[in-house]
Formats: C-alpha cells, structure tokens, sequence
C-alpha cells in the first residue's frame, strides 16, 4: 500500500500551507477571531482561487485525502474559516444527492460567493444518528420544516442550509432551506470557532434531489457524519503538530537552573512520548481518509479514527500546557489555542469515549480485540 502523496497532493498541501502560513500568525488570527464574523472574507475569496472550496464535489477530481491534506493545514495554522462546514460537508450532500438546478449553486460555493451549513445535529444529541426531531410537513407539493437544530457550525453565517427533518411515513429527508426564512441565535465557541441555534418554525424548504417522493437520506447523513469525523481528524492532526513544534522549541530557549529544559531528561522523555502519540494519530487518520477514498465508509472505522485521535489529542493538549508552565493555560499564548481547538474536535460528533462505547458494542464480531 502506497502512503506516500501524489504530486498533485503534496502541490495542494504546499499551496494551502503556504497560503495560511502568509495569512495567519498568533497576531493576527486573534484579531480575526475577534470580528463579528470570526473569518475573513480575503482569506475565504483565496481559498476560492486555490480551489479548495469545491474539494469534493467532483469525486473524480479529488476526495477524501485531498481533504485530509488540506484540513491537516488548517489545524497546523488554526485558520478560523469555516472549509469544512460551511463549504465542503454540505456541498458534498447537495453534488451526492441534488438535481441539476440545486447543484448550481455549487458553482458560487466553490468560488466563495455562497455559504453553506448542514443544520443535522440537535439538543440533547450526544452522539450522531441520522434520527432527529425536526418535523418535515407536506402541503401540496411544498414543504415546510418544524423543530430546533443546535449546534449549528457556521449556521451564524450561513445563506442556505441543508436540513435534516423526520419525513411523516417514516426515515429522514434533506431539505434546502434559505437562511431568511428561519431565526437563527449565533454564538461564538471557545475555541474562536463559531456557530448558531437555527429555530425552524414552519420554514419553507425544499427537498434535495428529484424524487417525486422524499426519500430516506439517512445513509447520505451517515456517510456524510463519516466524512466529517474524518476532515476533523485530519484537523486535530495538523493541531498536534504545531502544539508538539512549538512545546520542543520551548524546552529548547526557556532556561531554569541556568540550562535549557530539554537538559531534563524527563522532560525530553515525556516530549517523544508525545510524538508516538502524534504518529499514531496521523496513521488512525490516514487510515480513516484512505477507507473512505476507497469507498468503505464504515462507521467503525470512523470509531476507531476518533477514539485514538481523542487520546492523543487530550495527551499532547495537556503534556504542551504542562511543559510550558504557567503561560501555557494563557489566551495570549499560542498553545492554549491549539489545546482549545483540539478539545472542540474531541467533543465534535461523538467524543473519544462515546465511540469506544460504540466499538464495545460490536466486540461480539472480533476474535480477538485489544482497548
């Protein structure tokens, strides 16, 4: 099995790395998060350029380890944009399952003019299904959508949203649904990220793909959950990485007792037991994009990715903060950042414990299984 990447992904990685390396230090990421909007709009029309903000939507043309590689960036720099959420997961559902007309809208997703949010998850939802509370009605040939959808990544900015709602005779639809037409509360998360509470209130929508009847999309909300734990672990991997680089370059100009830190030799231990837990991440998350490249979406797969990105994520957040000191828990310092982002993607979609529940579940499938 190859894992090297090919040229055309290695130039991506590259570009998106020098792109976002350009754009953000600590400096200026923080005044960025701390605009009303928590992105910026130069940086969203750049990555239109590159080409980045239509990954996906022809398979054919890239997948799920173009993704990888580029998500693997966004977490190396913290780029507050919001690629995943409010371009490439939803985008991917309408290129997956919309008619001609709904796929045309694509077209300004990819070129930065339209944003997107899958509005799936719900209050109360400790781990992702493809059951939700929100009501799809029918009157006629229209529809309308009653119910809550919280959190909502990017659903603050948001111009349209793909909805999922119980269809009345059983499984669940997506729905397209203007963001005008429903109330949405925004918030800011604490990792800098941001999101809202979308109230649907009898909103019109429309259903995505040409059927004449709404049909049950809930293994397309499978694989799309899939998908998104894979993009977040390839994120949480990028996070690492520079936590990892900037602790070592700690121990290496931070002196106590009139030597550097990395004279320690505890400190120096405790530092690789971070890389082997950095390395078994980025190998669980190949592993995770490189399945689904292959067309195997198995949510156990997925499980597996989470937990063990869960673990090392925890380890390596706590050990940077550790060895850094008292400045490490500061918002001023960099690294308290990287720990907050990695601790939001530990709790997107599933925490590292709730998909080890789920592994335990299917344990009665294995000969031999190790925790």
């Amino acid at each position: 099995m190859d894992f090297q990447l090919s040229d055309e992904q290695a130039l991506l990685r590259d570009t998106t790395r020098d792109l976002l390396s350009r754009t953000y230090d600590p400096e200026t990421r923080y005044k960025v998060i701390g605009t009303d909007l928590g992105w910026s709009r130069e940086v969203w029309s750049q990555l239109a350029d590159t080409g980045i903000l239509g990954l996906g939507f022809e398979p054919e043309e890239a997948g799920q380890i173009e993704i990888m590689v580029v998500l693997t960036e966004v977490g190396r720099r913290l780029a507050p944009e919001p690629i995943l959420h409010a371009a490439l997961a939803p985008g991917a559902l309408i290129a997956g399952l919309g008619t001609d007309a709904q796929k045309q809208q694509l077209d300004d997703v990819a070129a930065g003019q339209r944003l997107l949010a899958f509005a799936h998850l719900e209050p109360g939802q400790r781990t992702p299904t493809a059951t939700v509370a929100t009501q799809a009605a029918r009157q006629g040939d229209s529809w309308t959508l009653t119910g809550r959808k919280n959190p909502v990544l990017a659903g603050d900015c948001a111009d349209a949203l793909v909805v999922s709602a119980a269809l009345p005779d059983g499984g669940t639809g997506l729905f397209l649904v203007d963001a005008g037409s429903v109330t949405r509360h925004p918030y800011r998360t604490f990792d800098g990220q941001r999101g809202a509470q979308v109230e649907l209130d009898g909103a019109p929508a429309e259903p995505l793909g040409d059927a004449p009847e709404v049909r049950d999309a809930s293994p397309a909300i499978r694989d799309a959950i899939i998908r998104v734990q894979s993009a977040l672990c390839a994120e949480a991997v990028g996070a690492m990485e520079e936590a990892l680089r900037l602790t070592t370059d700690y121990l290496k100009t931070r002196k106590q007792f009139g030597v550097t830190l990395n004279k320690f030799q505890a400190l120096t231990q405790r530092a690789a037991d971070m890389y082997v837990s950095l390395e078994l991440a980025r190998s669980m998350s190949l592993y995770a994009a490189m399945s689904i490249a292959d067309g195997n979406l198995d949510p156990l797969i997925a499980s597996r990715a989470k937990v063990q990105i869960g673990r090392s994520g925890r380890h390596i957040a706590q050990e940077s903060i550790q060895m850094h000191g008292g400045i490490g828990v500061t918002a001023e310092y960099p690294v308290s950042h990287y720990a907050a982002r990695i601790t939001a993607i530990e709790h997107t979609l599933g925490t590292s414990g709730d998909h080890l529940h789920n592994l335990i579940d299917h344990l009665g499938g294995y000969d031999l299984a190790r925790l």
